[in-house]
């Protein structure tokens, strides 16, 4: 398959990065800048699991895609979703197939309204990885996974040719017949953990120690899955267990990378990751009172910054 990965950053060029070192086929579609150090550096990958270099990946830039691609892996911030669409939008073709790794779901409906629901499947991945000042992306832990299925659940052919392709380059693949509910699992799991380290600058272990912490967590944890419930996507016993007992830790050094891009005066994802969690649970006439306040904070931060540039 020849597969077009958008974005060379902490995730498309580490999954990126893995496939075109076992021998797939792989373009990156970068800008100007990314596409200068990548061929002056190469392609570098800093991690437990074992470093690798690329010397001079294929790159294209969106004013020169001449071609469709089979596969096209997205990755990028909810906010730039906008510019990455425009970016890839001549690579689409009749038969191309777009996974998108974005947290959260309303990348879902923009990318089906512009392309089409058929051509865009369900995806996640599990990653904590950063881009060093001199371009080289940094995996922080060994965790490493690539999951993604039919949005109906439905077993088909290109899910088929598509794990075939992914599968063996190097970090875990997993085919799943209920990704929207590993999707919800997942947003669940985020918001809570954003929406506490970001709101109160700190990580997990640090607010635990505060008066009310645990209480905050855990109640904007139950917030969230009733929102998920609410929307058909109620969390499993076992997960809501595990992630319960992950935000309740304590000692836990552990954050939100939202937590970091504040601390870094980023760009952050509010309105993708908790702007639209709150407005389903509010069409849902669900309780979103702790939810409101993160959100809030969220936007002050970013009108903040906004006047500071």
């Amino acid at each position: 398959m020849q597969t077009l990965v958008v974005g060379a950053g902490a995730v498309g060029g580490y999954f990126g990065g893995r496939m075109l070192a076992a021998g797939r086929d792989v373009t990156f579609l970068v800008r100007e800048k990314r596409a200068a150090l990548l061929a002056k550096n190469g392609l570098q990958i800093k991690s437990p699991v074992g470093d690798l270099t690329l010397s001079n990946p294929p790159t294209v830039q969106k004013e020169n895609l001449q071609q469709h691609y089979d596969l096209i892996i997205l990755s990028c911030k909810a906010y730039d979703l906008a510019d990455a669409i425009e970016s890839f939008a001549a690579a689409v073709g009749p038969q191309t197939v777009i996974l998108p790794l974005l947290n959260g779901m309303q990348h879902l409906d923009i990318l089906s309204q512009r392309f089409g629901a058929e051509k865009i499947l369900g995806g996640q991945c599990v990653i904590a990885s950063t881009i060093d000042a001199d371009g080289a992306i940094r995996h922080l832990n060994t965790f490493h996974g690539m999951t993604f299925g039919e949005r109906d659940g439905a077993s088909s052919s290109r899910l088929a040719q598509i794990e075939k392709e992914i599968a063996g380059a190097g970090f875990d693949v997993n085919v799943s017949s209920a990704i929207l509910q590993s999707m919800w699992e997942k947003w669940i799991m985020l918001a809570s953990l954003a929406g506490s380290t970001s709101l109160m600058r700190s990580t997990v272990g640090d607010i635990l120690q505060a008066p009310g912490g645990e209480q905050f967590i855990t109640a904007l944890l139950e917030e969230n899955a009733a929102i998920a419930a609410a929307n058909g996507h109620a969390p499993s016993g076992p997960f809501y267990d595990r992630t319960r007992k992950m935000l309740t830790e304590a000692g836990s050094t552990l954050t939100a990378s939202m937590f970091r891009d504040i601390s870094n005066n980023a760009r952050i994802e509010a309105d993708h990751i908790i702007g639209d969690l709150l407005r389903r649970g509010r069409e849902a006439n669900t309780k979103t009172d702790l939810l409101q306040v993160v959100y809030t904070h969220l936007k002050t931060y970013e009108a903040r910054n906004q006047h500071a540039k």
